[in-house]
């Protein structure tokens, strides 16, 4: 039994560095790089960051697809799968404390003023701005699961009146909670920032559309480190122009990398970053170890997805 290391994204990671930190753990494995498969029958797992539909047939023998983050709806997508390759995702303290620290930088950078202030900078402008107190600013973060939680959390032990939503009921201590459908306006409508932690699934894309804008409160600020699916980016674009919110600060995008071409480049309402917020894979890496000794003595997987819902 072979595990196939094949992220595709060297930028952040490369596939021999992830296999000599799973060696680490697990000296006595099979584990080779997308360069170097050799024989493709004996490739039982496949450890991915893109993924390409009909990338998991060219491995007969396939029995596990390990995403190397939390994100899978790329794999959900294919069409191709077949229903016995299982699905496993990432759950991971480290990427969801460092979404947590991402998600408060933007809001703080909002409270007071550092963007503003760069532009005064550029203009050799003296003028102050008053700060915007936690205590009086309130904070809806959507979705309440892991990586939900740990957000909501910073933001609570920061002083801030923090909303929370969900697709299905939870509670939360220190956390205002709401959820389903019919709660979603009413929450819109109190925050000054949303942000935005929820999986990419048929219910959840293009949540944020032109109806949802609009429910959203005069002058507050979108924050997306969820999926870029998460938002319909020319409603998006109509929404500043109009005025309905103040900011979209865009860490994920429907198109990643975001083409050159893309209006959200140049619009004045809208900070970019290239899906940055999570980005070390920390204690997650036992997870994939983890993972490849239960597929080798038929234990359960650990973060299966449920195909049927997507996540």
């Amino acid at each position: 039994m072979a595990l196939l290391i094949d992220i595709k994204q060297p930028v952040w990671m490369k596939d021999g560095d992830l296999r000599d930190e799973l060696l680490r753990i697990i000296p006595q494995a099979d584990i080779r790089c997308g360069d170097d498969p050799g024989n493709l029958d004996e490739i039982e797992m496949l450890a991915v960051s893109n993924y390409y539909r009909g990338e998991a047939l060219r491995y007969p023998n396939l029995k596990l697809i390990q995403k190397t983050g939390a994100g899978v709806e790329s794999v959900m997508a294919d069409d191709l799968l077949p229903d016995s390759i299982q699905v496993a995702r990432l759950s991971s303290a480290t990427p969801g404390q460092e979404i947590a620290e991402y998600s408060l930088a933007c809001v703080l950078q909002e409270q007071r003023h550092l963007r503003l202030y760069r532009e005064y900078q550029s203009r050799s402008l003296w003028q102050a701005q008053v700060p915007r107190r936690a205590s009086k600013t309130s904070v809806a973060v959507l979705g309440l699961g892991r990586i939900g939680a740990l957000c909501a959390r910073k933001f609570v032990d920061s002083d801030f009146h923090v909303l929370g939503w969900s697709r299905s009921k939870k509670s939360l201590p220190g956390i205002e909670c709401y959820f389903g459908d019919d709660q979603l306006p009413t929450v819109l409508g109190e925050a000054d920032y949303v942000v935005c932690v929820l999986p990419s699934t048929p219910d959840t894309t293009r949540l944020f559309n032109r109806d949802s804008f609009q429910w959203m409160k005069p002058g507050s600020v979108i924050i997306n480190v969820g999926r870029g699916t998460l938002i319909n980016e020319e409603d998006l674009i109509q929404a500043l122009d109009n005025g309905l919110l103040a900011t979209a600060i865009l860490d994920v995008m429907q198109i990643e990398p975001l083409p050159p071409e893309s209006p959200l480049w140049q619009h004045p309402g809208v900070v970019l970053t290239p899906h940055v917020s999570g980005w070390h894979l920390g204690d997650s890496i036992e997870d994939i170890a983890e993972n490849l000794s239960r597929l080798e003595t038929g234990k359960p997987i650990i973060n299966l997805v449920d195909r049927e819902i997507g996540y």
